[in-house]
């Protein structure tokens, strides 16, 4: 594994967390526990859709999830209460270790990039947010591609935006599915474990895998 030139991070729960959400869930009329649910249903068909060659932007893909969960439950009034739910992703905190991880980089003169599945402006919303807009060079979306990660095409875009080849950069994220997309598309790759959250064994074994964000990083720049 060579040392990465720049190091791309997921958003969504790899750096920030979605528990400001929670309670918005239950005051939409949902239970707190469908978080959860709520976002892997989201994923899912996304990545369906991306299977068929078929893109539909976040936003669009959450409403729709939420709306059928509503739905399910009887719930009346769902544009309201969706909205809602869904203005509280400019509220969401970084998780403790995310600003730490990155001021190593940076001191090391490694290029930070942010490559979500969700919007550049929400994305740059929270960068700012939460104090990082000084150590984070480019926010780049999967609507530039009109694809959704783990498809090969966006991790190469990435590459391409941030000036390297893809065997030097790193992809960092807390979820399997894009461990193995961004190995497969020939990144470096890191993996932190959110909540002791093990890596799906189905999926690629990532080249640095640690419980912080902080160990991740170290393990990268070490190589």
């Amino acid at each position: 594994m060579p040392r990465p030139d720049a190091i791309a991070f997921d958003a969504v729960e790899t750096l920030f967390s979605l528990e400001k959400l929670r309670p918005r869930m239950e005051q939409a009329g949902l239970e707190s526990y469908q978080l959860e649910s709520w976002f892997a249903q989201m994923l899912r068909d996304a990545f369906a859709l991306g299977a068929l060659d078929i893109y539909r932007p976040f936003r669009e893909v959450a409403e729709a999830t939420l709306d059928g969960m509503m739905t399910a439950k009887g719930i009346g009034g769902r544009a309201e209460r969706i909205e809602a739910i869904l203005s509280g992703f400019t509220e969401l905190d970084a998780e403790p270790d995310v600003k730490p991880a990155m001021q190593a980089v940076a001191r090391a003169g490694v290029s930070i990039a942010t490559l979500t599945n969700g919007s550049e402006k929400i994305t740059r919303a929270l960068i700012e947010r939460n104090g990082l807009s000084e150590l984070v060079s480019q926010v780049i979306s999967v609507d530039e591609v009109g694809h959704w990660k783990p498809a090969a095409r966006v991790y190469h875009h990435a590459a391409a935006r941030i000036g390297v080849p893809p065997e030097r950069l790193a992809l960092v994220a807390a979820h399997g599915w894009d461990v193995q997309g961004a190995r497969s598309a020939g990144l470096i790759t890191g993996y932190v474990a959110r909540k002791s959250k093990p890596r799906s064994a189905v999926m690629a074994e990532a080249d640095v895998e640690a419980a912080s964000l902080p160990e991740v990083v170290e393990g990268l720049l070490n190589a």
